[in-house]
């Protein structure tokens, strides 16, 4: 028998196309071949010259090549049922005999019968010489029959002598069977109006598919099939919109994009931020004594998933919160007492040596990384279209991109972070009410214990446990099977773009810190119950300050993290005077917005007036001295205010060291910075304030 031709191989007697003329192959010697062309023309050409040519096609192959599409397509042979494969594999083993000769399974140098050998007998002697046999051993087929599966097997290899039934083609609707197109599609029309009704069932999804065929076609020229057949049609189709779920989940689903997710990709840390903000899954103690879910905004780094900041405020966030958050984003979070060494900088896998040489702040910093956002990505939310929020950001040199409406796709990494939020962090809290109605316990109100700053110090510490935890979103695509955490992500990511720390004036500082109105009185200024004064306000003392908008009231900027003095801004000159607390001698020591509200609580609990401003001071020194035992429930407020005070040192807003000076005396005099506390700034210039 005649040596077949591979697929992909020319042979001689093959005919092709090229340079539009049609020959054929009647020679071949190395890569050369010799060609004749349809009128007799004979021509040497190089076989890759001639398969190179834009118009080159095989027509056809000569007699001893193989049919030229013989592979079937296997994941779709695997998936048929195992007997309609073993048939397919008996036809099979029959056709290739015929056509070459052999069956697939004969041995090397094995001999083709004398009825099936190409050699004395044509394909027709072969084809019916193989019907005779069948036929004779109980196989009823005929000539046509066998011929045409020859020739499906030519065309599509094993895959065309599978039986029809077994490889029927799926309907162009799954799930819809023989069903008539126009019932499908008034159907589809019916599902789709559920989107933004409230969840019925599928009766009445089949009164208005009804309408639908009416209106299109005319009363009673479509009939429906069974309510059973309607019903299976109708569970085929609704299983991509859930018709019949929560209706909060069907409008959630219909605001996916139709066409292909596009997901945000960032090289390296900060060059996209996604922000946002939704109501915390925790019932939480407002100042006022209220019970309510407190508002969370928070940053997340496309490229590390690092939580860049977090902050935790009554309903209603305003858009100098959204500044404040900027302001946590640019400085490193301080390690604070009750804090495991775990979770310090200088324990964990990000590269503190390094990063310190270029940012002194870092030194006693937890282990969250400083990212300087290039781009935030930001919905329409009045918080974030505010002035005063893109006023921050122009300050900083951040771009702004809104999400396009009603689109959370566009934001998808923060909105998971949300989720993750919740059930990693949530769920543990006392008060926690369960992402919806249904899942929420008797009374979470009643089991509401943490005021809104205590629940913000429990997710900053939280945070730097997110930041070490493996997140399946992060993997390099060199090592697919390693989950990374965001700050190994941060370490690689840092290793190959750098770090560039952006130091904040005391000036940019204060522009992001939350602003009251309020009047300069003679007294000075006051600010819940705290009044605070400077002889720089004289000029002020009683005076408009020509902001008609809010009734001639002052600018004062306040830091949550260290009341013990405030700003008010000129309006004439737009600087800042610096007001101190005037009962600040009595204390002697920082204090933050929670102490005072918590030694405000200790005076109410006794019966006193909270109101008082002496008396306020008073309980507050008791608080902050080391020596006696504090009130009952009063160590955790002491803790964090501890905190607070600590905090200078590593959060100080200086500017980086220059990189590249040769002497070392001019680096180290490089180095040396006005200090500027953010949760204790409490020097100015190296003077204390008392």
């Amino acid at each position: 028998m005649v040596e077949l031709a591979p697929r992909g191989v020319l042979r001689v007697g093959d005919r092709i196309r090229f340079e539009g003329r049609t020959r054929q192959i009647v020679g071949l010697e190395g890569t050369v071949l010799r060609l004749v062309g349809e009128d007799g023309e004979v021509g040497l050409m190089a076989a890759g010259h001639v398969m190179a040519a834009d118009d080159f096609e095989l027509l056809d192959r000569g007699p001893d090549a193989v049919p030229a599409a013989t592979l079937p397509p296997f994941a779709l042979v695997d998936a048929l049922p195992e007997a309609a494969v073993e048939q397919a594999r008996f036809w099979e083993r029959h056709v290739v005999e015929v056509v070459t000769g052999l069956p697939p399974d004969a041995e090397e140098g094995a001999s083709a019968r004398p009825e099936y050998d190409p050699a004395w007998r044509t394909l027709v002697e072969r084809e019916a010489a193989k019907v005779a046999e069948l036929t004779a051993a109980g196989q009823q087929i005929s000539k046509r029959t066998f011929l045409r599966m020859r020739q499906r097997y030519e065309a599509e290899g094993l895959w065309g002598l599978v039986d029809g039934r077994s490889r029927k083609p799926p309907a162009p609707v799954p799930g819809t069977g023989r069903v008539d197109e126009r019932i499908v599609d008034a159907v589809t029309q019916a599902l789709a109006g559920q989107t933004d009704l409230s969840t019925g069932d599928r009766k009445r999804v089949m009164m208005q598919t009804q309408q639908i065929l009416a209106d299109r076609h005319g009363e009673g020229e479509v009939e429906l099939p069974k309510r059973a057949t309607f019903y299976r049609l109708v569970n085929g189709l609704a299983k991509a919109n859930d018709a019949f779920g929560s209706a909060t989940v069907r409008r959630q689903r219909i605001l996916r994009p139709t066409g292909p997710f596009t997901p945000s990709t960032a090289a390296r840390p900060g060059e996209i931020v996604q922000v946002d903000s939704t109501r915390l899954d925790v019932m939480a103690v407002l100042d006022d004594g209220v019970v309510a879910r407190p508002e969370m905004t928070i940053a997340v780094d496309v490229t590390t998933r690092t939580i860049c900041a977090a902050l935790l405020r009554p309903a209603g966030t305003k858009g100098v919160d959204a500044a404040v958050l900027l302001a946590r984003m640019l400085v490193p979070e301080p390690m604070r007492p009750g804090w495991s060494q775990r979770l310090a900088m200088a324990d964990s896998i990000l590269p503190h040596q390094r990063l310190m040489a270029v940012d002194k702040r870092l030194e006693f910093a937890a282990a969250k990384p400083v990212i300087v956002p290039d781009t935030i990505v930001i919905d329409h939310g009045k918080v974030f279209v505010s002035e005063t929020f893109s006023s921050a950001c122009s300050l900083l040199g951040i771009s702004l991109q809104p999400a396009r409406p009603r689109t959370p796709t566009d934001k998808a990494i923060v909105e998971r972070t949300f989720a993750s939020i919740n059930s990693l962090f949530c769920q543990y809290v006392a008060g926690y009410t369960g992402s919806d109605v249904t899942r929420r316990g008797s009374d979470p109100a009643a089991e509401a214990v943490w005021t809104l700053a205590q629940l913000q110090d429990l997710l900053d510490e939280w945070i730097i446990c997110w930041q070490q935890r493996p997140h399946e979103g992060l993997r390099n695509p060199y090592m697919p099977g390693r989950v990374l955490s965001p700050n190994e992500s941060y370490a690689i990511a840092v290793a190959r773009a750098g770090y560039l720390p952006v130091a904040l004036s005391d000036h940019d500082y204060i522009e992001l810190l939350p602003a009251v109105w309020r009047a300069v009185n003679d007294y000075g200024v006051k600010v819940d119950y705290r009044t605070y004064d400077s002889p720089e306000l004289n000029r002020l003392r009683r005076q408009p300050s020509g902001v008609k908008a809010k009734q001639d009231l002052w600018e004062v900027h306040y830091d949550p993290y260290d009341v013990s003095r405030v700003w008010v801004r000129r309006s004439d000159t737009r600087q800042w005077i610096e007001a101190t607390w005037t009962h600040l001698p009595m204390v002697r020591a920082p204090f933050a917005d929670f102490t005072w509200r918590h030694a405000r609580q200790l005076l109410a609990e006794q019966g006193h007036d909270d109101t008082s401003e002496t008396a306020i001071a008073r309980v507050l020194a008791r608080l902050l001295r080391h020596a006696g035992k504090p009130p009952a429930g009063s160590e955790r407020v002491i803790a964090r205010n501890r905190a607070a005070a600590e905090a200078a040192a590593p959060l100080e807003l200086v500017p980086a060291p220059a990189v590249g000076v040769d002497d070392p005396e001019e680096a180290d005099e490089a180095a040396s910075v006005t200090p500027f506390g953010v949760f204790n700034p409490l020097e100015e210039q190296g003077r204390p304030l008392w």
